[in-house]
């Protein structure tokens, strides 16, 4: 997507997210120059891939209310049918039943009485409230000029209402494209990459890519599915191991081996610098993830800890979890960014989670297995990669035990007796695909639900020093490995 932004000064900049704080007086899509106005409330911002799943919640909140009041029906029903029996009350029914137990028939019936009073008046004042929000809803739906249909004509505004009650249940829940899909190699655009590199990273809209050469990092742009290189960056003294660009702004943050992270800070003319450097852990820096609003970073390390830090005026660790006996290998963040599961060498699988009171990270659940690379898929499911095994793992939360237990074991390609511990796991809920590298194979696998998945391709790369990412419009699959000694471009085509 190609968005300009129209506001005065800021040159044109692309649009790369949308405010969606109610009260916020400034123009929703913005542009890096534009954020500025926003940092008041930086939790509404969002990007063009999760701007679809804030709509699409909307409409699942009215459903799930819509059930709600299925269900209410449901009890009025069987309310009913209590009071079906005594609708033709008559004087022989009455003699027949005698006078103690008209006694406790009229006592029950005098105590439900009082209790419809209380139901009734609750009832009616919500039903009041309910229809007052809903036509301030629909007021607000006929205000906006710009609403049409798919033929590009205006919707009367007095007709909105109706089409919204006439839009059938099952319109309303989009559906990812589940179509089959394969990923071409675009050999043409490879680049040869001599150097180690360890981790590649792609912004949001695909114009920018990243890769730790080294202790180097090349960026890249992203133009015409080519990679022109725009900058060299080399403040780290160690080999690059991780990158990951931020969900609102196109600043991103590496690690190290030198036991370094770096937020680097986009400055224009797609240049960055050095903003600030993070120092706490003692060795190589192996795995770090973001949170959605770009305030928390969690770090994983060769020197047995997890570390949270916060950003206030700068950012500061606010927390060290040390639970691990050895090297961290990898991390991952549930959506509703509450727990964080991390693997490691000594062979154990934490759940963290974050306390509501004190906003701490605890360690609530510790399982035992060995492997490189896990990844949530939903709040209630995770996968995880057993080293050099043909199955992969999935963890589901079981209701009763209130803890992850293995649900299934799903085939996977290894084809190595040996394996990296760098390449993470990557879900893309939008297109339900999770990338699994796993030894010399890159297996492409379908989220079928209830923790089922289906590999749709498997990329046998010869070897297992392979490191990459996929775009998150899932467009793009960026790799090297050693063997081919390549930055190589695949690209989605759906069968």
């Amino acid at each position: 997507m190609q968005i300009r932004c129209t506001q005065a000064d800021h040159q044109n900049e692309q649009i790369i997210g949308f405010c969606i704080d109610s009260k916020c007086p400034n123009q929703r899509p913005y542009c890096h120059f534009c954020l500025q106005s926003h940092s008041q409330h930086l939790n509404n911002v969002t990007n063009f891939g999760l701007l679809s799943e804030w709509i699409k919640q909307r409409t699942l909140n009215i459903q799930n209310v819509q059930k709600n009041i299925q269900d209410s029906k449901i009890a009025f029903d069987c309310l009913i049918k209590l009071f079906l029996p005594y609708d033709n009350l008559n004087n022989q029914y009455l003699q027949e039943l005698g006078i103690s137990q008209i006694d406790q028939l009229i006592k029950g019936l005098c105590q439900m009485e009082e209790c419809e009073e209380r139901l009734f008046k609750q009832l009616n004042q919500s039903i009041e409230q309910t229809k007052s929000i809903i036509d301030e809803i629909l007021k607000k739906i006929k205000n906006q000029t710009n609403i049409k249909q798919t033929d590009n004509q205006e919707i009367p505004p007095s007709k909105i209402s109706e089409q919204i009650q006439q839009i059938p249940k099952k319109k309303l829940i989009t559906k990812p494209n589940l179509n089959p899909f394969t990923f071409d190699l675009m050999k043409q655009n490879s680049i040869k990459q001599d150097e180690q590199c360890l981790a590649i990273a792609i912004n949001q809209d695909n114009s920018v890519v990243v890769a730790g050469c080294n202790k180097d990092i090349k960026v890249f742009q992203l133009q015409q599915e080519k990679l022109n290189q725009i900058q060299f960056l080399s403040e780290h003294t160690g080999e690059v191991k991780t990158l990951n660009f931020m969900k609102n702004t196109n600043n991103f943050v590496s690690g190290s081996s030198d036991s370094l992270i770096i937020i680097w800070q986009l400055i224009g003319n797609n240049q960055w610098q050095c903003q600030q450097k993070l120092i706490g852990h003692q060795q190589s820096i192996q795995c770090l993830l973001l949170n959605n609003t770009d305030d928390l970073i969690i770090s994983g390390s060769f020197d047995k800890t997890i570390k949270f830090w916060m950003k206030q005026d700068k950012w500061l660790c606010q927390q060290t979890i040390n639970n691990h006996t050895c090297q961290v290998y990898s991390l991952s963040i549930n959506e509703q960014q509450n727990k964080v599961i991390s693997c490691s060498f000594d062979q154990k699988i934490l759940v963290i989670e974050q306390q509501q009171l004190d906003k701490k990270w605890d360690v609530v659940q510790t399982i035992n297995s060995l492997g490189f690379r896990l990844c949530f898929i939903s709040d209630n499911y995770f996968t995880f990669q057993s080293i050099c095994k043909d199955f992969m793992h999935v963890y589901e939360m079981n209701r009763f035990a209130k803890e992850y237990l293995k649900n299934k074991e799903i085939h996977v390609k290894c084809g190595s007796m040996d394996d990296c511990c760098l390449f993470p796991q990557q879900y893309l809920k939008s297109k339900c695909l999770l990338v699994n590298k796993n030894g010399k194979n890159v297996n492409l696998m379908r989220n079928k639900g209830n923790g089922d998945f289906s590999t749709q391709q498997s990329i046998d790369f010869g070897t297992q020093m392979i490191y990459g990412q996929l775009s998150d419009d899932c467009e793009y699959l960026i790799t090297w490995d050693d063997k081919s000694k390549e930055i190589q471009i695949r690209k989605c085509r759906e069968l």
